[in-house]
């Protein structure tokens, strides 16, 4: 009977040891620890209702509910976005036989942000019923300002304008911002008009 108890210890020992593994292995198989992904940053913004923007400056144009105009005496305006800590700066000048000047000006100013600039491009604006003709640049990268422009109408009237942001230029993490006034800035640029 010693042997056989022995035998049966030693066996009931082994068995509670396989036992014990196959119940190991099988909760280890259970779920994989995965690293979690990097959360993205989803910036939702109101869709923007456009108002007339009347002044006695020789121009006008819709303006979104979601901005502030401040215009200046020289019919200048800063028109801020508080929500997006970002501004619109409109220039505007007349023309007297200068409007290649103002072309390179306008230019100049678009060109020197290619220090920090990835990528310039351009897009011709022409709106041959308010008679408004120009361009639209996106600057691609961690410039100081991400969009600008330009509109005249050849003959009198002379408008330059840049988006800002109040905040380190870092173009990946304001790039929905840009892409939200840009769809601003197309629609005050489509309708502008010239005052009689």
């Amino acid at each position: 009977m010693n042997i056989f108890n022995q035998f049966l210890k030693q066996n009931i020992l082994l068995f509670g040891i396989f036992l014990l593994s196959i119940i190991f292995t099988l909760n280890s198989c259970a779920n994989d620890a995965l690293p979690k992904p990097k959360a993205q940053l989803r910036l939702e913004y109101p869709e923007p209702a456009y108002l007339n923007m009347q002044s006695n400056c020789p121009y006008s144009f819709e303006l979104s509910n979601q901005a502030n105009a401040k215009i200046n005496s020289k019919c200048w305006i800063n028109i801020e976005y508080p929500k997006l800590n970002a501004s619109i700066n409109i220039t505007y000048r007349s023309i007297d036989n200068n409007l290649k000047e103002l072309f390179q000006e306008s230019e100049k100013l678009t060109f020197n942000h290619s220090i920090k600039a990835d990528k310039i491009s351009s897009l011709p604006f022409e709106n041959l019923v308010n008679k408004t003709y120009g361009a639209i640049f996106k600057v691609s990268g961690n410039a100081a300002s991400p969009i600008q422009f330009h509109l005249t109408d050849s003959t009198k009237h002379f408008l330059t304008g840049a988006v800002y942001f109040n905040v380190k230029p870092n173009y990946d993490s304001i790039l929905p911002a840009v892409n939200y006034l840009e769809r601003d800035l197309k629609h005050l640029m489509e309708s502008l008009e010239w005052q009689k």
